[in-house]
């Protein structure tokens, strides 16, 4: 008995398994019907009534999303009684839709906008006044909720009863006076509240962080992977590289972290933002002066306090926010080459790294646990996951390279630990970040380049490698990442 079905779509023949409805079909095949309430990372509800189309020997019309697909059917979506269908349909859904797309922060990303440029252009026979509902609502830490806008396409209803089982929105009264909102003036306060905007498929759900702060047709968008904790979602960063700015970050659909993300990972843009990162290198003369120079100065800085250092005085302290490529060089040559044997670990004093929220956030905070436990295994270092910060601490090393932990939403405990490597004879802080009155303590500092700034790879909890491949411009005139370095130090010291 056949696993699959075939039928005919806009005149051609289409093999899909069983099961499936017609609107999979469609969207495999990139043939576009019109649709609002369907999401494919949720359960169908048909109530939006836009993705009709029309099946061969059926008197009506049905909606794509829950029609399955079976054998000989035969599936039309541009005939014209189709067309007339879509067109009417959209204009039910403007029919108390404000007309404010000036000021809408969906606005270039509007399914509505999208929706009336392919199947509207028309003129509105509708001349009743439009019904008003409550505007700027704000429901959540992160939410502000316009209801006005609101099509009732239950998107964000069904996220919060299938994803996240809070069940904190449901659908209130009746008719046109129905409005999405919170149960007994609650608040959503968990920690996938900006999935809701991402779902919307117009301007209901607008972010408070992202809210008015730029045009999505102005931004860049750029693939990467979050490094927030160690499920390694597939992200998009959304900026702009002529202002060197960052201003948002949205989940890419991946069989890592399907169509969703948690908000503590969209908040790694907040950190790679100029006024948030260490931008100078910085380094301690012979009068213990503290410098701001460039970056030849204080690479050759550094090569002759290396040289003249004796090998078994000589730590490295690493954190797991650095790429594979970058933990390759870095061994590679202070181990292989020079035969560094002190490398100790960089982790937070109290973590449960197998704490997991159900979803998507995990207690390992680091994006690169199972790449640093590789690259120390392959260069005979003892692979255990263990913070050995106090033990880099006791070792008596004299010169410490110390790769920081990017992000200190993750870190809450790097402070404290600047201030504590500040009091050894030599530290030279590699980081992103940028803490005033701990980085200044430092003997010399080398700024990085963030994780959406430098090509290279993580490997999550899993063993799941995923690439860092199209980075922007470093907002920080000199950051490097650390093959740079490496390489640079290897020309200098011979």
């Amino acid at each position: 008995m056949s696993d699959s079905v075939t039928f005919k779509l806009d005149g051609r023949d289409v093999a899909v398994p069983k099961g499936w409805t017609v609107m999979q079909a469609a969207r495999r095949e990139n043939v576009h019907i019109p649709h609002f309430c369907y999401h494919d990372g949720l359960s169908v509800a048909g109530v939006c009534r836009f993705c009709m189309v029309k099946v061969e020997g059926r008197p009506k019309m049905e909606i794509a999303c829950n029609l399955l697909a079976t054998e000989g059917m035969v599936v039309e979506t541009t005939s014209d009684d189709v067309k007339q269908a879509h067109k009417w349909g959209l204009e039910f859904h403007l029919v108390n839709h404000p007309l404010d797309c000036p000021i809408c922060d969906q606005a270039g990303e509007c399914e509505l906008q999208n929706s009336y440029m392919k199947v509207g252009k028309y003129k509105s026979e509708m001349h009743r006044p439009k019904v008003l509902k409550p505007k700027n609502l704000d429901v959540g830490s992160q939410l502000i909720l316009d209801t006005e806008r609101c099509i009732l396409c239950s998107r964000c209803v069904r996220f919060e009863e299938e994803v996240t089982k809070t069940n904190g929105l449901g659908i209130f009264d009746r008719g046109d006076r129905a409005i999405i909102g919170t149960y007994a003036e609650e608040k959503i306060e968990h920690n996938y509240q900006e999935n809701l905007v991402d779902i919307c498929p117009v301007g209901a759900f607008t972010s408070k962080e992202f809210r008015f702060k730029q045009r999505v047709w102005f931004l860049e968008e750029k693939d990467s992977i979050c490094n927030g904790c160690s499920t390694g979602c597939h992200i998009s960063m959304h900026g702009k590289s002529n202002e060197l700015r960052y201003y948002r970050v949205k989940p890419k659909h991946s069989a890592v972290n399907g169509h969703w993300m948690c908000d503590e990972g969209r908040h790694s843009y907040r950190y790679l933002n100029p006024e948030e990162r260490l931008s100078r290198w910085w380094y301690k003369d012979n009068m213990n002066e503290r410098i701001a120079g460039g970056k030849d100065e204080g690479l050759s800085i550094l090569a002759r306090k290396l040289k003249d250092t004796n090998i078994d005085e000589i730590a490295l302290l690493v954190s797991a926010h650095q790429t594979n490529e970058e933990y390759e060089a870095l061994l590679a040559y202070f181990v292989k080459e020079l035969g560094i044997s002190k490398v100790y670990q960089w982790r937070q004093d109290h973590e449960d790294i197998n704490a997991f929220d159900g979803i998507l956030l995990r207690g390992d905070r680091n994006p690169n646990t199972l790449g640093l436990q590789n690259a120390l295994t392959k260069f005979g270092l003892k692979a255990e996951v263990k913070n050995e910060f106090e033990k880099c601490l006791l070792s008596g090393a004299k010169v410490v390279i110390a790769l920081c932990p990017e992000s200190p939403q993750s870190f809450p405990e790097l402070k404290e630990h600047l201030a504590k490597l500040s009091e050894m004879p030599f530290v030279s802080a590699w980081s992103a970040h940028y803490l005033p009155e701990e980085i200044e303590t430092i003997s010399h500092t080398v700024p990085l380049k963030g994780f959406v700034e430098k090509r290279g790879s993580f490997t999550n909890h899993e063993g799941n490698i995923g690439e860092l491949s199209d980075p922007f411009p470093a907002v920080i005139h000199g950051a490097v990442d650390v093959c740079e370095m490496i390489e640079s130090l290897r020309e200098l010291m011979g």
